[in-house]
């Protein structure tokens, strides 16, 4: 063998080596990506609750304090001393019944732009999306001018009615893609039938719209819960929702970080819980929903 042959023939072997090597350095550095951006990501949350869990000399010391003796006492006085329980039954009603409102209004809006002809239906389906470019706190002091002038500007109604408004347009145009992919012979099928457009609707989309919905649910029940500026005005001292609540421990003495943060940290948790519970119907519903209209 000449040694140009054994030259190629020991760059040929070479070869897949340091592509080896080069693969496993480009897993290592997407990797080692990840892991900073997990970080990056988590470290306020970790702020979050291991304030919650520290004393005011703690929280108010000059340098940080990492290592701590923890204490529940945060906890025992929101869920004592404060009407905890009321301003839970506030948010969880309201985003409820937002969410509901969501889903029923949006769906079926959804099905009139995506199936029905009619004049207009193009502009209607962008001054929809329009709208939800307008910023909520925009919209505080109209609203609540035309609620106080419908005598709903301190109640739970007021709240339920601007959220279902404001998630409308995510809503809508979430469903519309879902109900786009849903063959049209099928709707064509149960009209010869006798169908009507509304059994058409929730006999034959309704449940194939169940992972569009999910999505849908989860992310208007999530605007409904964390939402604050509005239900800052909208709201009483009988009607205030969590987020509202956590302005109480700001006083004339000083933050309570400690009482906010472990505020903080029980308003994440259902929201939380609820994303890692649909997590796989959210992957596939925003996958099976993004086709363009």
């Amino acid at each position: 063998m000449s040694v140009s042959s054994e030259y190629a023939s020991a760059t040929l072997a070479a070869a897949p080596r340091a592509e080896g090597i080069r693969l496993r350095w480009s897993v290592v550095l997407h990797y080692l990506v990840l892991l900073v951006m997990s970080v990056v990501i988590l470290m306020p949350l970790y702020v979050m609750v291991s304030t919650s869990f520290k004393t005011q000399i703690d929280i108010t010391a000059s340098e940080p304090v990492w290592i701590f003796q923890p204490t529940m006492a945060n906890y025992e006085d929101i869920l004592t001393r404060q009407r905890f329980d009321r301003f839970l039954v506030n948010s969880v009603l309201t985003a409820l019944f937002s969410t509901a409102a969501t889903l029923a209004a949006g769906s079926m809006a959804a099905f009139a732009i995506a199936r029905m002809q009619f004049p207009g239906r193009g502009l209607l389906a962008q001054t929809t999306l329009l709208i939800r470019m307008v910023p909520a706190a925009v919209l505080a002091i109209p609203i609540f001018a035309l609620w106080l002038e419908w005598g709903i500007e301190d109640g739970r109604i007021g709240l339920v009615l601007f959220y279902t408004a404001l998630n409308l347009p995510f809503a809508i145009w979430l469903l519309i893609g879902f109900i786009k992919q849903v063959p049209v012979e099928l709707e064509e099928a149960a009209i010869v039938d006798g169908a009507g457009a509304f059994q058409v609707f929730f006999r034959i989309l309704f449940p194939i719209l169940r992972p569009g919905l999910a999505v849908a649910s989860i992310f208007t029940f999530r605007i409904a819960w964390n939402e604050f500026i509005l239900a800052l005005i909208l709201t009483n001292r009988m009607t205030r929702t969590l987020p509202v609540a956590t302005t109480l421990y700001i006083t004339d003495q000083g933050v309570e970080w400690g009482r906010i943060m472990a505020m903080g940290t029980l308003m994440v948790v259902p929201p939380l819980l609820l994303t890692f519970v649909a997590a796989r119907q959210i992957i596939a519903g925003l996958t099976a929903g993004a086709v363009k209209g």
